[in-house]
């Protein structure tokens, strides 16, 4: 990750995003807005693999992720991004609270602010949960574009919210998918994953056992909500050969002793990674990052036979990424007044 400061000779400089003065009224991008603006799965993916580019040329720059957890039951947390092109600071805030359930909420809430990276000028806010569904999904996509088998043709779900179905459909749109298999603590959220899968012409499996979800599936997604004191279930001796593995929620349901059954493991940030206070996996399997992956410093995959795994905190670069691409294509259809 590159967290270099921009210079006066960067694009941002000269930011020709917002030279008016800050209004009254900040304009806000609500999913219902965002789901109009018709972003393509490989839109999000191209567009998170070319800001990841940037860092590495140091015309990205991100900061680690930052943590809190309260005591309680929440798990809160923040992200910074600041690109060149387009000139735009992102910020995201983010509450995971299981007990929202007992008020009909999201687990999961989070708002974007972006501010002009220039001259430090409020854009607009964004959806957070939104942008937290796309990004975590077209994070995981493209590690999967580079680790998955192309022939992959089932998919296993473990956790079944909002996670589980982005990964629905961005793996949909990118894999020959015939079948998905679901397990999950609730049967209402298993339950709409099957029916989004079938309206897509999937085979729908809801599964009694973790295990008998993930034998057998060529892509796994695990996407268990973050609670303080986890205990581990998930046995990585049950997947099947070959297959690739998005952990989005820190190795946490992981048995920590059966990791070594993947053949490669890649994190999404070595460098946030050696500023947290545990890791997610020894570090000693981790083969690199997104970063690494995205740029050609190693091979994903180097045979069929490989058996690999994703394993990611969240990347600010997403967030950045999926956010200004959103705010582009708003001012281009006149959602917002340039």
């Amino acid at each position: 990750m590159n967290n270099q400061s921009p210079t006066a000779q960067s694009p941002i400089a000269q930011s020709p995003i917002a030279q008016s003065p800050i209004a009254e009224t900040l304009p806000y991008l609500s999913a219902a807005v965002l789901d109009r603006l018709a972003i393509s799965t490989p839109d999000v993916v191209d567009e998170i693999e070319r800001q990841i580019i940037g860092q590495r040329r140091g015309e990205v720059w991100c900061a680690p992720k930052a943590a809190v957890w309260p005591g309680d039951d929440r798990f809160i947390m923040a992200t910074l991004g600041v690109a060149s092109v387009p000139p735009v600071l992102a910020t995201k805030s983010l509450v995971v609270n299981p007990r929202n359930a007992e008020r009909g909420l999201a687990t999961i809430n989070s708002l974007i602010t972006l501010l002009d990276a220039g001259t430090g000028l409020p854009l607009a806010l964004v959806d957070g949960n939104w942008v937290t569904a796309k990004r975590t999904a077209g994070l995981s996509a493209v590690a999967a574009r580079r680790m998955a088998r192309d022939d992959s043709s089932s998919v296993a779900f473990i956790g079944c919210g909002v996670q589980a179905r982005g990964h629905l459909e961005a793996f949909a749109d990118l894999f020959p998918l015939r079948e998905i298999r679901a397990f999950g603590r609730g049967a209402a959220n298993r339950d709409a994953l099957c029916r989004m899968a079938e309206a897509r012409g999937l085979e729908a499996i809801p599964c009694d056992t973790a295990r008998a979800a993930l034998e057998g599936a060529d892509i796994v997604v695990t996407t268990v909500t973050l609670v303080p004191e986890p205990q581990p279930f998930l046995d990585a001796n049950w997947l099947k050969p070959g297959s690739f593995t998005a952990i989005t929620d820190l190795a946490l349901p992981w048995l920590p002793g059966t990791m070594r059954r993947f053949d490669r493991i890649v994190v999404d940030d070595l460098e946030q990674e050696t500023k947290m206070p545990k890791p997610m996996v020894d570090p000693a399997l981790v083969a690199g990052d997104l970063t690494g992956l995205v740029c050609g410093d190693f091979q994903g995959r180097r045979s069929p036979g490989e058996t690999t795994a994703f394993v990611f905190r969240g990347m600010a670069v997403g967030d950045l990424a999926v956010a200004a691409l959103a705010y582009q294509r708003a001012l281009a259809a006149g959602v917002l007044a340039a």
